[in-house]
């Protein structure tokens, strides 16, 4: 456990010294992670739960593409 409050408080203690700068910057970083994960949800559908019911349909169907890819 005194490993883990180690962490966080390395962490803690750069986030809170830090300069406007840095902390705008890591602003635009959450911004844009966040932002890529909402478009990425639009973009690229889970198609593979669409038409196959299980995992097994899924991993089979996937396998013989990759394997059978020209």
């Amino acid at each position: 456990m005194n490993f883990v409050k180690k962490i966080f408080f390395f962490y803690y203690d750069g986030l809170k010294n830090m300069t406007n700068f840095g902390k705008s910057l890591w602003k635009l970083v959450v911004l844009k992670a966040i932002i890529l994960v909402i478009i990425a949800n639009f973009l690229f559908p889970n198609i593979l739960e669409k038409y196959f019911n299980n995992d097994a349909e899924r991993s089979d169907f996937v396998g013989n593409n990759i394997l059978n890819h020209k």
